[in-house]
């Protein structure tokens, strides 16, 4: 059961993560340019270490002193998945490629402050990280930080993939067909968790 937990949480957690942002595009060209891609990859996976564990820490907190809030967090977690998966399923239907080679180098420093930004200045982490993992996460009782480290996992594999990877995608990330096909099999992914969150027991 606690590798089954785990195993959930990894799965939420590059559901989550693999989606083409400003974040992911930039840790993307960075790869692809080899520029600093170490730097942003770290960042990018401490943060998300910090954030996951932020929201299991503190929604188990407020959960024994509300209960209700979990409610009020799986209905509007749910929502949110579902407005995901709309977003991926629209990305597909267009035609145009990623071509992140279409940038100048940068310095150390505007790479440090850029992954930053780009991390911590987006609403939608707090609320894919903190808000939406860590409401996943205690429908576990007992079991929450195995679903936490499991998305916790996610986000350096992906993360370590996405950085370390990007040379070997690069023939690929130019083709529209190829996002079409990550875009949709993403919406497909995030509808279902939206179902499985919605139905479940609080």
């Amino acid at each position: 059961m606690l590798v089954t937990t785990a195993l959930s949480g990894f799965l939420t957690g590059l559901s989550l993560i693999v989606a083409i942002g400003a974040q992911n595009t930039f840790v993307l060209r960075q790869g692809l340019m080899r520029n600093h891609v170490g730097v942003a990859v770290l960042i990018c996976i401490f943060a998300d270490m910090l954030l996951i564990a932020a929201g299991t820490a503190g929604l188990g907190i407020v959960v024994q002193e509300f209960p209700s809030v979990l409610v009020v967090l799986k209905w509007a977690g749910a929502a949110y998945l579902a407005f995901l998966a709309y977003q991926s399923f629209r990305r597909a239907s267009h035609k145009e490629a990623l071509d992140p080679t279409a940038a100048t180098r940068l310095s150390l420093k505007a790479v440090v402050g850029t992954t930053l930004a780009m991390t911590f200045l987006n609403p939608h982490v707090y609320l894919d990280t903190v808000v939406l993992l860590g409401a996943l996460a205690n429908q576990h009782p007992g079991e929450q930080w195995f679903f936490a480290a499991g998305a916790m996992l996610g986000s350096v594999v992906w993360f370590l993939a996405l950085g370390f990877g990007a040379q070997a995608l690069a023939p690929l990330v130019k083709s529209p067909r190829t996002w079409r096909i990550i875009d949709l099999s993403i919406g497909v992914i995030l509808m279902i968790l939206a179902v499985r969150l919605a139905t479940l027991p609080v």
